[in-house]
Parts: structure tokens; sequence; C-alpha cells
């Protein structure tokens, strides 16, 4: 069953049979228990009225994680009502601007929040063109960076939360936990994913006893993502290409076939498929399609700011 953002209401009951996940009102933060918001569904073309990708954590009321901080990231964080303060962790999957570009925007708007705990902070190592986390930030608000006058982030100098980096190797497939430790009720971790010549991450958050799982962009090629994402209550996969896309897009993305396929592998109870462009929404329905043809479970079509109810 294919759950737009129009629709959801109405099939929430029908959502509760197969596992707590229910698509609630966009108000995240006004329960208890653990919620999934959607920031940004969007991706990298000003042509489709979305941020571009960015997801929310929220637990017991509090916005706790952050994955991506794509352009857009800055706006839809203040119009969900999440705080700056209450964040533990910002776990960015790799360094296209779609999925980065609002990160030292957000930092910016902390300056005013009055946080001086520290931030966990998580991104690929380098790779080919693309810096590292340690690079990208310092080349941001270092000292000698873009944004200098913020670079007490990096010190915990000026008054500023200190950024704790936590940089993953962007290849070999290793599981590395980024937050959090057994005694933890919340643990995130990273693995290796492939996105082309783009060192890429895939995340796993689990809060409680339940697993959300961030596929991040890839070409879905890798076996071990299955595992990683194994057992998820809410899997989240990206769809910016079409069934039929060839080329340097098949290199970069797994087509909605191979998003079902995985999803099924992994027996997830829950797919969110978010991170649309033109291209893929231009025959939504065609694509969801391929999608269900290898996968049966419950798919909820993101839009932004979209709140998905993981803990009822």
């Amino acid at each position: 069953m294919i759950v737009s953002h129009s629709a959801k209401y109405v099939l929430a009951a029908t959502l509760l049979w197969a596992c707590a996940c229910t698509a609630e009102p966009d108000n995240c933060g006004s329960t208890d228990g653990i919620s999934l918001q959607v920031l940004g569904s969007g991706g990298p073309i000003a042509d489709d009225a979305r941020s571009s990708t960015a997801y929310l954590i929220w637990i017991d009321g509090r916005s706790r994680v952050l994955v991506d901080a794509g352009g857009g990231t800055f706006l839809r964080f203040g119009e969900a009502g999440a705080s700056f303060a209450d964040l533990e962790h910002v776990a960015i999957s790799h360094f296209h601007t779609d999925h980065s570009a609002d990160l030292v925007t957000l930092l910016k708007s902390g300056y005013f929040s009055g946080r001086t705990r520290s931030l966990g902070v998580s991104g690929p190592g380098a790779g080919g063109p693309f810096p590292g986390l340690a690079d990208f930030l310092d080349h941001s608000v270092g000292e000698n960076g873009a944004y200098a006058y913020l670079s007490g982030y990096l010190d915990g100098s000026g008054g500023l939360a200190r950024l704790q980096l936590d940089t993953v190797a962007p290849s070999g497939g290793e599981i590395v936990r980024v937050f959090g430790d057994d005694e933890s009720s919340v643990t995130i971790e990273a693995t290796s994913v492939p996105h082309g010549i783009v060192p890429a991450l895939a995340y796993r958050v689990r809060a409680g006893n339940k697993l959300i799982v961030f596929s991040g962009d890839q070409n879905g090629n890798d076996e071990r993502f299955v595992e990683f994402a194994r057992d998820a209550h809410v899997l989240v996969m990206h769809m910016p290409v079409p069934e039929d896309i060839s080329g340097a897009g098949r290199k970069l993305h797994a087509p909605p076939s191979r998003i079902g396929e995985i999803a099924a592998a992994a027996d997830v109870q829950l797919l969110l498929i978010s991170h649309f462009m033109a291209r893929s929404l231009r025959d939504i329905d065609a694509n969801t399609d391929a999608v269900q043809r290898a996968y049966n479970g419950q798919v909820i079509l993101a839009e932004d700011l979209q709140c998905i109810r993981v803990d009822s």
C-alpha cells in the first residue's frame, strides 16, 4: 500500500497493524515517543517545491538527531519547531550540496540558541574531488574558512558549542558507531555505500527498541547494506531516478525495482521513499509500482515536514 501525504490520515489505521508506525499531523514535537520528520524530500534542482534532503528524529518531543542538511534545511528546521540546543548528533551522508549545504547555515542559527555543550557530527572521509568531514568544516568555519567568524565551533571558543567530529572511512563496508554506547538509549551507526565516485554513508539509528535506517544516496549494488538495514522499523530510501535510468544516473542511484528488492530482502516494516527529482516524480505511479512488485509491505511517499510516528 502506498501512502501519500494527502492520504495519510485516512490510512493511519491501516498502518497501525503493520508496525508501530503511523503518519501523523506535522507537529512531531507535540507528542512523546519516537517520530521521524522529513525536513526535505527533494533533490538538487529547484524545480520541485521541495527542500533538499534532511531528516529529523524526535524523541519525547525533542529534536535529537539530524540526518543530512541539504538546501532548505534551515527553513524547514525552524518550521518544524526544532531546537538546535536539543540536538545530540548531526549525521551527514556525503558532501553533495543537496545533503550538506545548509549545515553551516544551521550552525549560524545555533549561535543564537545559547548552546555551549558539544555537538557530535559525523560524515565520510575524503575521496576524489570531495573533502572529508574535517576538511569540509575547516574550509567552511575554520580560521581561514569562508565563514571564519564561526571558527569557535571547531575549538569551543567564543561561547560556541564545540563540534565533536567522527569521520567514517568511505569504503570497506565496516559498521562504525558514531554516537552512544552499549548503555545509551540512542545509538547511531554508519557504513559506506556505493554512490559513484562520491564517498557516501548510510546510517542506522536505534532509539529504545526502534530502528530507523537511512540508505543515503546509493546505487544499491552492495549486498552488505541489506544486512545493515535488516528488520528496520522504518527504512528511508532515495528515489531520484526512474526505473529506466541508465548511464551515470544508474552508477549513482538505485532504480525503483532495486529499492523494492532491498526493502524486501531486509524485511523492513515500513519503507519511506524520499529524495525525489522531477524525473522520478514525472511518472510516480509507475515508479512506485516497480517498488511494490518486489516489496509488498507498507510504503509512504515522503513530503516536506511530514511526520511519521515510529513509536505510538
